[in-house]
């Protein structure tokens, strides 16, 4: 499990893996060659950053996905031409490392295809240092923040339930986020039932 260093993931020969777990699931954002379902080791995917930029701010904090120590994690793998490396590795930069939270890494994941192959991928592993690292929070907690975040993506429960309907897609589940969906669905169950109460007393 070995840090890389910058100019290696650009410079190195071959197609670049790059594993999805959260938002690239449903918004890759780059060209690929394939994209397949995937398992990492050693690491679990979980709302543990603190979202100041994305689908937050400094002041009302969202929450977003990192990987953190500990379990499996199953996201999509996608190949990259070589050609392409270098151009998708400086857009996966300006994306994830708006603040640095994350550790820029290669960590060997499982393809879930016929071979099931093991091939060494670019992951965004969370800084446990850094201070945006929200660390285990309550499903109450996450609740929380994810109901007032709201940054340059757009909402955060957009982005709880946009995650959670790519995972669904691939055939699992993932339970604290399936939960905290739930909460959010029944949130919005609410605000619409208040909605069509306030319409009745307003005629």
């Amino acid at each position: 499990m070995s840090e890389i260093t910058v100019p290696s993931v650009t410079t190195a020969k071959g197609d670049l893996w790059v594993f999805g777990y959260g938002s690239l699931m449903w918004r890759p954002g780059f060209e690929f060659e394939e994209r397949i379902p995937a398992r990492l080791v050693g690491e679990h995917r979980a709302l543990c950053v603190y979202s100041f930029v994305h689908r937050g701010t400094p002041e009302k904090p969202g929450l977003v996905l990192g990987l953190d120590r500990g379990g499996a994690c199953r996201g999509i793998a996608f190949r990259v031409a070589e050609k392409n490396r270098a151009d998708v590795v400086a857009y996966l930069r300006a994306r994830e490392q708006v603040t640095s939270v994350y550790r820029e890494v290669m960590r060997s994941v499982w393809l879930e295809n016929d071979a099931r192959q093991r091939v060494s991928a670019l992951a965004y592993v969370v800084d446990r240092g850094h201070a945006q690292y929200a660390g285990r929070l309550s499903l109450a907690e996450q609740h929380r923040h994810v109901v007032q975040g709201h940054g340059q993506s757009g909402a955060n429960r957009d982005y709880v339930t946009a995650t959670v309907k790519a995972i669904e897609a691939e055939g699992f589940r993932d339970t604290q986020l399936h939960q905290l969906a739930l909460m959010l669905h029944g949130d919005a169950h609410s605000l619409h039932a208040a909605d069509r109460d306030e319409d009745r007393e307003s005629r």
